[in-house]
């Protein structure tokens, strides 16, 4: 891209979402998160909402509207959020989800929008005071674009989200859901 491709006054026209800070702390996500970890009253839950498009929009609506205002959320259906500090990757105006791109300025700043700092440079920092450092270390797969607009709590409660990491390194790493949170997916830890 030109340099002044970059420029924040470019991305506004063109619709790019801006980063977003976090409205609350990470560990609280986290807590949260563990909270409505999957099991079988929630899977029930998201199998009677899906059958119910009324109740699956008004759901989804609720949804839309808490992760806007907490996170910036951008309702891609598929939340990234417990593995990134619950610092949404999809406010980063390239939309990248893993990690920063080379434009970051040396003092963290976003490279679209100079005047806030870089949403990759945020999630690291929540996820290391909240003890989730090593999460920023699995490579998320891309976003899957059908998803988009759909509750991502129903998508999660259904199990349609265990594969957004990739296979666990050498050093073994595992994907966050399965880590020591309480969120393990349908059919147990691999």
């Amino acid at each position: 891209m030109a340099t002044d491709d970059l420029t924040a006054d470019a991305a506004a026209r063109r619709g790019w979402p801006r980063p977003f800070r976090p409205r609350i702390g990470a560990r609280l996500g986290y807590l949260l998160h563990a909270g409505l970890a999957t099991n079988r009253l929630y899977a029930r839950v998201a199998a009677w909402l899906e059958r119910r498009p009324r109740a699956y929009a008004a759901f989804t609506t609720v949804e839309r509207v808490t992760k806007q205002e907490l996170f910036g959320c951008r309702m891609c259906g598929q939340c990234a959020l417990p593995a990134t500090g619950y610092t949404c990757p999809m406010t980063c105006p390239k939309q990248l989800r893993n990690g920063p791109c080379g434009g970051v300025s040396a003092s963290g700043g976003c490279e679209v929008h100079p005047e806030l700092p870089c949403v990759w440079v945020v999630a690291y920092e929540r996820s290391e005071q909240a003890g989730h450092g090593a999460d920023l270390d699995l490579l998320q797969r891309p976003v899957d674009q059908r998803l988009r607009d759909q509750s991502s709590w129903v998508n999660y409660w259904q199990g349609r989200d265990e594969d957004l990491w990739t296979a666990a390194d050498a050093e073994g790493a595992r994907p966050l859901l399965h880590r020591e949170l309480g969120l393990h997916p349908v059919g147990g830890v691999r």
